[in-house]
């Protein structure tokens, strides 16, 4: 396993990183694990400290000796909010399709995709984030019904065809 010595004067200037970061917890965690392996602690002393597993600490020491401070600062976390609309702007364009459903014209997810797809400027090529943004604004999926509600079941008129056919 190779060791990625941390000196006392590194730590020091780490110690100085972590008060201008304060307000990142994570970053501020990070810098403390590897300040503290540079003070002379163990790493398992460390996991106590800060909640990390040894070789996480390991693993912050090596990404400190290959990029510095800026490199524990730095948050290489993917994913997040991927939001195409604000909660207003989702409203703005449901709104010209809720009084077309209104006035009883039907409108399907095709045309909302198509329309969603040309007011953020990007082809989505499936209609979950379409379904998921009318979910998340109390839409409905309204359907037609098949048979009239007042409508007996197929089985009572089929047994009163029977009694009036003979």
């Amino acid at each position: 396993m190779k060791m990625h010595k941390i000196t006392r004067a590194e730590a020091e200037s780490i110690r100085e990183a972590m008060k201008a970061t304060k307000k990142n917890v994570r970053a501020y965690k990070r810098l403390q694990a590897v300040a503290l392996r540079g003070e002379g602690k163990k790493r398992r002393e460390i996991s106590e400290i800060t909640g990390y597993h040894p070789r996480t600490i390991g693993h912050l020491c090596k990404l400190y000796s290959e990029k510095g401070i800026e490199g524990l600062i730095a948050d290489g976390r993917k994913g997040g909010n991927h939001r195409n609309m604000t909660d207003e702007e989702a409203k703005a364009f449901l709104n010209g399709f809720a009084e077309a459903a209104s006035k009883g014209q039907i409108i399907t997810i095709d045309e909302i995709a198509k329309a969603y797809d040309e007011a953020v400027g990007v082809e989505h090529k499936s209609l979950s984030t379409v379904y998921y943004l009318l979910h998340k604004l109390g839409w409905r999926k309204v359907l037609p019904k098949k048979f009239h509600p007042g409508k007996a079941k197929e089985e009572v008129i089929e047994a009163s065809k029977k009694l009036t056919l003979s």
